[in-house]
């Protein structure tokens, strides 16, 4: 009865932080998927890793990107612009 107990007891603590909702959840998305993926871990793997919360290193790089990118387009212009100066000239 100890080992049904603790079984009780770890339920409940999965189902009280959500544990078992979101298994259900990506579960029931694995059921109602048209085609099948070839590996099913790695659909749960996968749904699950998309709603663990974001690691703050991996958002500040995600920031970073994108202000790298901005700059990017922003030199890209200015050489365009250089260049069309440099046909005139």
């Amino acid at each position: 009865q100890a080992a049904d107990s603790k079984r009780e007891q770890f339920r409940q603590y999965l189902e009280k932080s959500g544990v078992l909702d979101m298994l259900t959840k990506v579960l029931v998305a694995l059921y109602e998927e048209p085609e099948k993926p070839d590996s099913a871990l790695d659909f749960l793997k996968h749904h699950l890793g998309a709603s663990a919360p974001e690691n703050p290193e991996i958002e500040a790089l995600r920031l970073e990107v994108a202000e790298m990118k901005e700059k990017y387009d922003a030199v890209m212009e200015e050489n365009q612009k250089l260049k069309t100066k440099v046909k005139v000239y």
